[in-house]
């Protein structure tokens, strides 16, 4: 059975029984994750716009834009809304090199039980597990070269999921991720350049994951060797090196989706390492920002290419900040914390905080990955140095429950839509025991602010 046909099977086979009990557990804590990222997103810049925009469009009432009302649109364009909240503010999941999984297979889920009339929660546990492995797996063969590896790994896990809940078979499964293959896009300059454009690829991520679920049920059909063909994604993002082992050996023992990690930060993988070392400074010794003469942070290439740039405030001076260390660094100095609220526009463009981004430097060293130093000096001759092997929240340096509960509470308190109390202890009690409940929609209701 050739690789491509051996994803779909698996897909469609598996059973809640299958999963292993650490897999249940990540995936009630990723819909935990994605519930309070979705509030704290939910009006931040271009999300009221595109909600505007769906509704605009309209049509059939299939699932819900969540927070904002209740409003029922198409399920493609509803996941469109709901997975730019998600990851607008860049404090959810993430994965090496920089792909981003909860924001797209939570939403596409929650809209997919919706449309189909509802879903257990261990049928969704079951494909919100699904999507993930198959997004982390088609994740690690790739070498993404500048492509986003959200737009062009993810929006097979969104198909996955989509396709898992809509009831199709093995064949009509390998057709919607040959179309997913298709629609596979996006480039990390959107991050570097600080656009909208970088939360937007979540957002077309889901809606091509429900679209071409959906097409494949009506017999739509897409290339069979859409990874291993001449053309296939074994040579427009592997660079044409072969890794079957890697994609479909072990499927169901080896679960390539523990390397997921969560955010420590509102801002970009890649500049955490750096925030945490910075807070660890500080923390330890009285460093004064007014006597910081430099502050040098070495990182690796993956790192500096993406975040190493020279901090400029540009048209969104929230995703600016997100994918800049030296913001990051500067912010973390001067405000000893890393919260949601420094990355709001007014706080990005502190004039303090601009003139502090001019002394630090940033330095690639290319025999390096997720390794990272940084050494501030002083102007009296001081010279504090740490480093770490990579970022906090991420394996093998993960959250620990205190630190997930405060995070979730950060995200829920903050925005302008946030829920009633007695929504979100309901939802709690729900996600936590999210394999009992009989029909995850119960969850929608309370997903929508007063």
């Amino acid at each position: 059975m050739t690789a491509e046909k051996t994803l779909a099977q698996w897909l469609v086979t598996t059973r809640f029984e299958d999963l292993p009990p650490q897999a249940v557990e990540q995936m009630k804590l990723l819909v935990k994750t994605i519930i309070g990222t979705t509030v704290a997103g939910a009006t931040a810049e271009g999300c009221a716009e595109v909600i505007d925009q769906v509704r605009d469009w309209s049509g059939k009432p299939e699932a819900t834009i969540l927070i904002h009302g209740g409003h029922k649109v198409p399920a493609h364009n509803a996941v469109l809304a709901n997975s730019i909240m998600a990851r607008a503010l860049d404090i959810c999941d993430g994965m090496a090199p920089g792909i981003h999984i909860g924001t797209s297979v939570v939403p596409v889920a929650l809209a997919m039980a919706e449309t189909t009339g509802g879903c257990s929660g261990e049928e969704f546990i079951t494909a919100l597990a699904l999507g993930c492995e198959l997004t982390a797996r088609i994740s690690a063969i790739a070498e993404y070269d500048g492509f986003d590896p959200t737009g062009t790994g993810t929006v097979f896990g969104a198909t996955a999921v989509a396709g898992r809940l809509l009831g199709l078979d093995a064949t009509q499964m390998h057709h919607a991720l040959a179309l997913a293959f298709n629609r596979a896009a996006g480039s990390f300059q959107s991050n570097i350049d600080g656009s909208l454009a970088v939360r937007f690829i979540q957002g077309f991520v889901s809606q091509n994951g429900v679209s071409c679920a959906q097409l494949a049920k009506r017999g739509i059909t897409g290339p069979d060797n859409y990874i291993t063909g001449l053309y296939g994604y074994y040579h427009l993002f592997c660079k044409d090196k072969r890794d079957d082992a890697t994609l479909v050996d072990d499927l169901g023992s080896r679960w390539n989706m523990y390397q997921m990690g969560f955010k420590s930060a509102p801002s970009c993988g890649c500049t955490i390492a750096p925030t945490d070392l910075i807070l660890q400074l500080v923390r330890q010794h009285p460093v004064d920002a007014s006597n910081v003469e430099q502050i040098d942070i070495t990182v690796g290439p993956p790192i500096y290419n993406l975040t190493g740039h020279d901090f400029v405030v540009g048209d969104n001076p929230t995703v600016n900040a997100q994918f800049n260390i030296q913001y990051c660094v500067a912010n973390g100095l001067l405000r000893k914390a890393a919260k949601l609220e420094h990355f709001d526009p007014a706080q990005v463009t502190d004039p303090a905080v601009l003139a502090l981004t001019k002394r630090i430097k940033v330095h690639c060293d290319n025999s390096r990955i997720t390794e990272t130093t940084l050494v501030i000096t002083t102007r009296d001759g001081q010279v504090y140095r740490a480093e770490t092997s990579g970022p906090s929240g991420f394996p093998p340096f993960p959250l620990s429950e205190e630190q997930h509960r405060e995070r979730f509470e950060d995200n829920m308190g903050y925005g302008g839509k946030p829920l009633p109390a007695e929504s979100v202890d309901a939802l709690l009690t729900l996600v936590a025991e999210l394999e009992k409940v009989d029909d995850v929609r119960s969850l929608v209701p309370l997903l929508v602010a007063n």
